[in-house]
């Protein structure tokens, strides 16, 4: 399916700031799963925490960022533009990226702010679960980027001759048929909220 535009779009006038608004996937992805890797060592390596505990919070912040990837996706970056704020919010935060899509540029979260918010992150999980924070958290950043990357192909490349082809017409559907599908690295929590949409998906995987 042909995206509205192509190329890029200026968001900032301040030449740092448009800079900064920029990335290449292979930053961000490759700055969490060393950070993923290296709390996982933490882990198994100087906390008290078994071997199976630590598997068990992996898996636990996996699952858990599968539904955060939902809910930012639904509630944050598509929300209702009610406001001259929130519509602004909105259009620098996920709008310019439905108008753009395969601005390669723009397909993650500029490593800066991602870095500022992945900290935070940590230190809430840290608060709230002690060192069981060093395994739940690599999970739940390997998760982020795994979506990094499965959002980056999606946009970039044509879809594969397998079972994840359906990761492709689901992303598909969420932009150029103004549906609804707000999973992309998976369709778990569209199945469980009731946002999968019902277009024919025979249909979409035609034009891919």
């Amino acid at each position: 399916m042909r995206p509205k535009n192509s190329g890029t779009k200026q968001l900032f006038e301040n030449p740092i700031l448009e800079k900064l608004s920029r990335t290449h996937i292979s930053v961000p992805v490759s700055m969490f799963f060393l950070i993923g890797a290296v709390l996982g060592w933490y882990a198994f390596s100087y906390s008290e925490l078994s071997h199976l505990f630590i598997g068990l919070l992996f898996a636990t912040g996996l699952i858990t960022f599968t539904f955060v990837e939902y809910w930012v996706h639904r509630s944050v970056y598509h929300i209702e533009p009610s406001t001259e704020a929130r519509a602004k919010f909105q259009y620098i935060a996920h709008g310019v990226h439905h108008e753009y899509p395969r601005d390669k540029t723009r397909l993650a979260m500029p490593p800066v702010l991602a870095i500022i918010l992945a900290a935070s992150l940590f230190a809430v999980c840290f608060f709230l679960m002690g060192e069981a924070a060093y395994a739940f958290f690599p999970g739940f950043i390997w998760g982020y980027a795994a979506y990094l990357l499965v959002h980056y192909a999606v946009h970039a490349y044509p879809p594969p001759k397998n079972f994840f082809k359906h990761l492709w017409i689901n992303h598909a559907v969420h932009h150029y048929k103004d549906a609804k599908v707000f999973g992309v690295s998976s369709p778990l929590w569209d199945h469980v909220f009731g946002t999968m949409d019902t277009i024919p998906k025979s249909k979409i995987a035609e034009n891919l």
